[in-house]
């Protein structure tokens, strides 16, 4: 192990990681079929237990329609899950995403969040409908076969866009497509990150600032800090060792609660906390 390995760890050491969870054994971003996940619930919390994590939580875009299944998989075969959501806020044109964790009321926080439920779907047709004018057929039913019966993303969309052999992965589709100010791109319905800490918190739950790094914006991180959070997602798999660090001292100076997670949807993400 090299100094600069040392140095980290004892870093981290000194650190409020959620719930006292010890490095490596947690992976606290998981995404399920109940919203853009590749696995059922149940399937996911048995692949955690492969991979040799003890703590997962499930954190599906605006639902929690997935908990339920993974707490009960998890009760059976030795693997604690914690009960989360993951919510789209956004600050001024900024998209900031808050995960909640440890909610109490989770069907009152899933019914409140119906109505962001509805939008996706409003949006999913409207999205449809622009890859038709761009000489790309596609039906909701197209999408459905990868989204299921759960939350319609953006990433079911360019599935199909891929099954149909109109691009040639979903990366492309949303590089060229999908990404913000692109063509086929359309906003979705989102609160302000007050308004999602407040519904977290309204269910009992802990509110974390997600991937900062992808905000790309220090200053803005801080803005939502100021709001009032729980704590800060350090440990991402899109954070490099540099990241983590301006995070830890962040986390150090708002005296924030740290998590990590590998936000999970598919095999090309590997599972567990990237420390």
């Amino acid at each position: 192990m090299t100094n600069h390995d040392h140095r980290f760890k004892e870093e981290i050491a000194d650190m409020r990681i959620l719930d006292g969870l010890e490095p490596g054994t947690f992976d606290l971003h998981l995404h399920t079929t109940a919203s853009d996940g590749a696995l059922p619930p149940a399937d996911l919390v048995r692949k955690a237990k492969a991979a040799g994590l003890s703590t997962i939580a499930v954190t599906d875009h605006d639902t929690l329609a997935g908990v339920e299944e993974a707490i009960k998989t998890g009760q059976e075969i030795g693997v604690h899950v914690i009960p989360g959501v993951e919510l789209s806020t956004r600050l001024q044109r900024t998209n900031i995403d808050i995960l909640g964790y440890h909610i109490q009321e989770r069907q009152q926080l899933h019914d409140e969040l119906a109505a962001f439920r509805d939008d996706r779907k409003t949006r999913a047709i409207a999205i449809i409908e622009r890859f038709n004018h761009l000489g790309m057929p596609l039906t909701l039913e197209d999408v459905r076969s990868f989204s299921g019966d759960g939350v319609i993303a953006r990433p079911h969309i360019a599935q199909a866009i891929v099954q149909k052999g109109y691009l040639p992965n979903v990366q492309t589709v949303f590089d060229q497509y999908l990404a913000d100010g692109k063509p086929a791109a359309i906003e979705k319905k989102v609160l302000t990150p007050e308004n999602g800490i407040r519904m977290i918190r309204r269910a009992g739950g802990i509110a974390v600032l997600a991937h900062p790094a992808l905000i790309g914006d220090d200053g803005i991180v801080r803005r939502v800090l100021e709001v009032g959070l729980d704590g800060i997602e350090v440990w991402h798999r899109k954070h490099t060792r540099k990241d983590a660090r301006r995070y830890l001292r962040l986390a150090a100076e708002f005296d924030l609660l740290v998590t990590g997670g590998s936000d999970f949807h598919n095999d090309e993400h590997t599972l567990g906390a990237p420390i």
